[in-house]
């Protein structure tokens, strides 16, 4: 029954067998987050693949200054992790943090590979997602180098309302890249 979001997603990228999503499935493991806590913080390894079956995660960085900077958030049916440090074992640059009460599906590494050799589609349904969210990533720094703080703040909302709906003023601002005090000046004059 947990696993129905997760089979959904996939079957929206490839076409699967009852009995192939059934072993995909297998693999994830079910977490449960409160609303403040950690999935991943900066310095830590990524060791998962994560698809949210509910709640909002702010995917985020810490500079030296301590500002936070806001890469992503991720909502039910949404993929999240730090493909850097889940690769390459490295100390990852991200903190993953849940709005609200959660709930995730993680896969690790290991189990990724294996279930790439258990059930060879695997390996295209994840080539379509990385794609996919490449895709995002470059439409995100296109938006950012083109288009003004109000014009990303309008498409921000309108695109994703669910989303923005689980934020505070600060969180927003901190995804558009621009101070709360200006962010209030935006809304202000919408």
């Amino acid at each position: 029954m947990i696993y129905n979001s997760l089979k959904k997603n996939i079957q929206k990228h490839v076409q699967l067998s009852n009995t192939e999503l059934e072993t995909i499935s297998s693999y994830f493991k079910p977490q449960v987050l409160k609303k403040k806590e950690f999935l991943l913080t900066q310095g830590s390894i990524c060791k998962f693949e994560g698809f949210v079956l509910n709640g909002c995660f702010r995917v985020f960085t810490i500079d030296k200054k301590g500002n936070e900077n806001t890469l992503y958030f991720a909502t039910k049916d949404w993929w999240l992790m730090d493909i850097d440090s889940f690769m390459n074992r490295k100390p990852s640059n991200l903190n993953m943090q849940a709005l609200e009460d959660s709930k995730v599906l993680l896969i690790n590494k290991a189990d990724k590979l294996a279930l790439y050799e258990s059930t060879p589609i695997v390996e295209k349904l994840f080539r379509i997602m990385s794609q996919k969210a490449i895709v995002a990533w470059q439409r995100r720094l296109i938006s950012n180098q083109c288009q003004t703080a109000k014009e990303r703040y309008l498409y921000f909302t309108n695109t994703y309302p669910n989303i923005v709906s689980k934020l505070t003023d600060k969180q927003v601002a901190s995804y558009l890249g621009i101070t709360h005090e200006f962010l209030s000046k935006i809304k202000k004059n919408n």
